[in-house]
């Protein structure tokens, strides 16, 4: 199994800051990474999705359910109070724009993946794997944050 080094975990993070600029407008902040285990409580809200081809794994975003309202508020620019179909239907293509955004930037550096489609979860929940550690990466803006958790490996 490869290291993970910068050049693996930074088109995430570009991706992520781009997306959050250009759908939520807002700024964030990358805070200091860690191993962690991807544990949820009940409130919150998971996205989560899949990676294959040149590296494989998973790669979760987590919230709040505060802060899952406020993303989707400002994804819709309209107040959402509660997450129904339409405000977890933003969020499942807030993964998915991320996602496809790190899968360019991969592709242009050679690294070809393919990402499935995401899932939304809700509630208690944890993940567990055997081929990596948890690398989760704090992302900040406003009052908010997202748990970006990165467990991948490269062939």
């Amino acid at each position: 199994m490869a290291t993970l080094n910068a050049e693996h975990i930074n088109p995430f993070l570009m991706a992520a800051k781009k997306v959050f600029q250009d759908m939520c407008f807002v700024q964030v902040q990358i805070q200091k990474p860690g191993l962690k285990e991807a544990k949820f409580g009940k409130g919150t809200w998971v996205i989560i999705i899949g990676v294959t081809g040149e590296m494989k794994g998973q790669v979760l975003l987590a919230m709040s359910e505060e802060d899952a309202c406020s993303i989707a508020s400002k994804m819709c620019m309209m107040e959402i109070k509660e997450i129904d179909d339409f405000a977890a239907s933003a969020l499942s293509e807030l993964g998915n724009m991320i996602m496809g955004n790190a899968s360019t930037v991969f592709s242009s550096n050679g690294v070809g993946i393919d990402i499935t489609p995401p899932t939304l979860s809700h509630g208690e929940v944890s993940f567990t794997n055997t081929y990596t550690k948890n690398l989760c990466v704090p992302l900040t803006f406003d009052t908010t944050t997202v748990e970006l958790y990165l467990a991948l490996k490269q062939d």
